[in-house]
């Protein structure tokens, strides 16, 4: 499953949740796949594609850095999925 994550960076401040990137790495758990991210131009959101069998992978990372970042979760397919899906009723 495919889940479109979009960070808050508290106050506004993505330094700290950098810091700990440099310093620490991800912190994803084993089977948490990272694809994608981006951020905003303001540096206070980031948009980050994350893949994983299980959501509680998802959940545990989160909690890696929830003290940082408020976090939004959202599943997502990508196009290809859908248009598959939706195909037969084309």
């Amino acid at each position: 499953m495919l889940y479109m994550i979009i960070e808050n960076f508290r106050n506004g401040d993505p330094l700290p949740v950098y810091r700990r990137f440099r310093d620490q790495g991800r912190l994803a758990p084993h089977g948490l796949r990272y694809i994608a991210s981006w951020v905003t131009e303001d540096r206070r959101r980031c948009f980050q594609v994350m893949e994983c069998e299980d959501r509680a992978l998802l959940d545990q990372w989160i909690s890696e850095w929830d003290d940082l970042v408020d976090f939004d979760v959202i599943p997502v397919k990508t196009s290809a999925e859908v248009m598959a899906a939706l195909a037969p009723r084309l």
